[in-house]
């Protein structure tokens, strides 16, 4: 059944995360499903958001990353929730959490179950993830990769997998960006706040996991989108309870 679980305070660095991906350039497009969307650098390079594909169901790409997951699933920055539909269409247990209410609202309309939450909160489940995701350049959340992967470790069952999207380049980037609609120039409103993001193509990736505890469990592309597969040494257990409340 798919319900959208309670709230928490939003504080410190999820805050700011927060307070950006809940303006009105992303909060608009997913409600129309589509952009244009772009994260701007403060030297005013953009790079393109796929709204469109994230709003439409997932493709063939997506499927050869959900096919490797393995119990239940915690997927990181859900957005509109069509991996979190799919996987829960494919009877896995999958839990989306974003810190959009835009995008929480959309994956409980297709199905899914999804929180208000930034991954530096306090989350259901911590350490009892069979798989966690992060897809969609979602490896950027926060601008520091070491600290989102040892947090992603915390999270995962002692063995368990991440599946990470790279980007297509060899790049370790990290940047303030915000998020522009391509009107912001035209509009009287304040331009969207500025937040850290890394992008990270394989190597960069690596060179972070390996000394977290992570390694190398499978590498592929698909659509000419690069996915790394990790999985985590870790071997002391978190304590029992519910995965999702």
């Amino acid at each position: 059944m798919s319900r959208t679980l309670p709230e928490s305070g939003l504080t410190g660095p999820a805050h700011r995360d927060a307070g950006s991906w809940s303006t009105d350039p992303y909060a608009n497009a997913l409600r129309n499903g589509h952009g244009p969307l772009f994260l701007r650098r403060t030297d005013g390079w953009l790079l393109p958001l796929d709204v469109e594909r994230w709003c439409a169901v997932a493709d063939a790409a997506d499927l050869s990353a959900l096919r490797r997951c393995e119990g239940p699933v915690l997927d990181i920055g859900c957005g509109p929730g069509r991996l979190v539909a799919a996987l829960a269409a494919r009877g896995h247990r999958a839990l989306g959490i974003d810190v959009s209410e835009a995008a929480v609202a959309r994956t409980v309309r297709l199905g899914g179950s999804a929180l208000r939450r930034s991954v530096f909160e306090p989350l259901p489940g911590e350490g009892r993830w069979g798989t966690v995701l992060l897809v969609d350049g979602n490896i950027g959340i926060g601008g520091d990769p070491r600290h989102l992967l040892h947090r992603t470790a915390a999270l995962v069952a002692p063995g368990g997998l991440l599946i990470a999207e790279t980007a297509p380049q060899d790049i370790d980037e990290r940047v303030e960006v915000r998020l522009d609609d391509g009107r912001a120039a035209r509009s009287a409103s304040a331009p969207a706040p500025q937040f850290p993001w890394a992008r990270l193509g394989t190597p960069a990736l690596l060179r972070y996991a390996r000394p977290l505890g992570w390694h190398p469990a499978g590498q592929w592309e698909a659509n000419g989108r690069p996915f790394v597969s990790l999985r985590h040494h870790r071997t002391v257990r978190a304590p029992a309870g519910p995965l999702t409340t």
